[in-house]
C-alpha cells in the first residue's frame, strides 16, 4: 500500500515480495539497476511478517528491507545505499533446513538515519533523531538522539537535544515545494533546444 505524493525514481528497480508492506504519505524512492531497493515480508505458516513505513522518508539504492515478524520504520527516516534490515535468522541455529528462525521486530523512531551499508539486526529498536554510522553492525538497542558506529556499533558521541529540521519540514507546503522544484527544472533546462540534443548525441561534451 502506497501513500499520496511519492516521488520515485526509475521505479522499476524497487521491488516488492509478499504481501503487507505499506508506505505512507511523501516517500522518496530511488532505484538503481545495479542496486535494487527490496522489501520483503515472508508470509508462509506460522510467519506473517509485516513492513510499516511512515511519512517522508527516504530511501536509497540497494536497501534491504526484510521481515518475517515485523518492521515499523517512522517518519521522516534516511536510509542510505545498501542498509540491511532484517528481523529474523532466516535459518535455524541447529538446523539449517529450518526456515526464518528466530524472530524478534525492529523498530526505527522518527527522524533516525541509516548510513551507508548499516546493518540493523533483530529485535533491534533505534531511537528518535539517532543516526548509524556507515558499515555499523547495529546489534543491541541505540537510545533516542545518539551517533552509533562500528562493529558492533557502539556509541560515538550524544547530539544536543534541539529542535531537528527534519524531512517532514521539507514537505510541510507539498505545492510549494512542487513550484520550486518546477522553477528549478525550468531554470536547469532553459538553455536546452532540440538541436543541442541533437548536437549532444553525436558530439557529446565530456568536459563535465
Amino acid at each position: 500500500m502506497l501513500g499520496k505524493g511519492g516521488a520515485y525514481f526509475k521505479p522499476r528497480y524497487i521491488k516488492v515480495f509478499g504481501k503487507n508492506v505499506s508506505i505512507d504519505d511523501y516517500p522518496t524512492l530511488i532505484g538503481a539497476p545495479d542496486a535494487y531497493i527490496q522489501f520483503t515480508s515472508w508470509n508462509i505458516g506460522d510467519n506473517k511478517g509485516v513492513i510499516n513505513i511512515g511519512k517522508y522518508c527516504l530511501i536509497t539504492p540497494g536497501v534491504r528491507i526484510m521481515a518475517a515478524e515485523r518492521i515499523e520504520i517512522g517518519d521522516a527516516c534516511m536510509i542510505a545505499h545498501g542498509a540491511y534490515l532484517s528481523d529474523a535468522d532466516w535459518h535455524g541455529i541447529y538446523d539449517r533446513a529450518e526456515p526464518v528462525g528466530k524472530t524478534k521486530p525492529i523498530v526505527l523512531k522518527d527522524n533516525v538515519w541509516i548510513g551507508d551499508s548499516a546493518i540493523i539486526c533483530k529485535g533491534v529498536t533505534i531511537g528518535k533523531n539517532s543516526i548509524i554510522g556507515a558499515g555499523a553492525v547495529v546489534t543491541k538497542d541505540v537510545p533516542e538522539n545518539s551517533i552509533y558506529a562500528g562493529n558492533p556499533a557502539k556509541l560515538v558521541k550524544k547530539l544536543d537535544d534541539v529542535s531537528f529540521n527534519t524531512r517532514a519540514d521539507f514537505f510541510e507546503n507539498p505545492k510549494q515545494l512542487a513550484h520550486d522544484f518546477d522553477m528549478l527544472d525550468r531554470y536547469t533546462l532553459g538553455k536546452n533546444s532540440f538541436l543541442n540534443w541533437i548536437k549532444s548525441i553525436f558530439i557529446p561534451d565530456d568536459s563535465h
